[in-house]
């Protein structure tokens, strides 16, 4: 998108809150948006996995790990799971990196022998997914209706809050597996032709700001992009390992890379296959 001309550079000497961006989250969008011209990150967080404690323990035992993608991509494991549901994100980049990753490949690789091996998994797999969707998950693993998913770290929490709050008796657990998993920044960018850049630079400065932006972590169980706000946040929310992991985990997470056009288009070809079971 940045490079298709679909966003208004960022004029930094409206945003008075610049200052207080990460730069480790800066360096980290280089690549995509080159000299941080277009986008400022809003929210951060990973795509790992939520399960329901009660129903993984019972079908696996206690002792069994939980901190892998084996849960859902190990034949053995998933077909003990099939009957309390396990559910993917509908998103072939999120599925074939985590995908990748189990397999000891590189992530972002378009090398063929690697996306046959990645769908070769999936394919071994699909008759125990449940469904695919992006956000079902969370009602589903609140509600106990939903054993195991492959889920937006934040989404996650906001389920497990949502059992807290029905006391349901149901505990979600979110964990950020040991092979590694995908990191994502969540970014605000302004249109090329907004009628009001004015307004629209006022607001991301305002969501900026250390004490808004802590409050809205809070609220939604995702990292900022904003040092200062650290201190301003909840307890429960600061010391979260699955919001705010410690270094040996954030060793292990993955940035995505944009593929080209011709990656994109064998990854959601294979990404169709797998879902149609066929």
């Amino acid at each position: 998108h940045i490079k298709a001309g679909i966003y208004r550079k960022v004029d930094k000497t409206r945003l008075a809150n610049y200052g207080n961006l990460d730069p480790v989250i800066m360096k980290g969008l280089v690549d995509l948006d080159p000299g941080n011209e277009h986008v400022v990150p809003y929210m951060w967080g990973t795509t790992s996995i939520g399960y329901n404690a009660a129903k993984v323990n019972e079908r696996l035992g206690a002792d069994a790990p939980k901190d892998t993608w084996a849960l859902m991509f190990d034949p053995k494991v998933a077909s003990r799971l099939a009957d309390c549901g396990i559910s993917l994100i509908d998103d072939p980049t999120e599925v074939f990196s985590a995908a990748l990753v189990y397999l000891g490949k590189d992530p972002n690789s378009t090398a063929k022998a690697d996306l046959d091996a990645a769908t070769a998994l999936l394919e071994s797999v699909r008759p125990y997914i449940r469904y695919f969707h992006s956000s079902q998950y969370i009602n589903d693993l609140a509600n106990g209706d939903l054993c195991v998913a492959h889920g937006y770290s934040g989404d996650i929490l906001q389920a497990r809050d949502r059992a807290v709050e029905a006391n349901n008796g149901v505990e979600v657990v979110l964990t950020i597996p040991r092979e590694g998993a995908v990191a994502f920044v969540d970014v605000m960018a302004m249109p090329a032709d907004a009628p009001h850049p004015e307004n629209a630079h006022r607001l991301i400065d305002f969501l900026m700001g250390p004490e808004v932006i802590a409050k809205i972590s809070d609220f939604v169980g995702y990292a900022n992009a904003i040092p200062a706000s650290l201190s301003l946040m909840d307890e429960a929310v600061r010391n979260n390992k699955g919001i705010f992991p410690p270094q040996e985990v954030l060793e292990r997470l993955i940035a995505p890379a944009e593929l080209d056009p011709a990656a994109q288009r064998s990854r959601t070809r294979a990404w169709t296959r797998v879902k149609a079971g066929r």
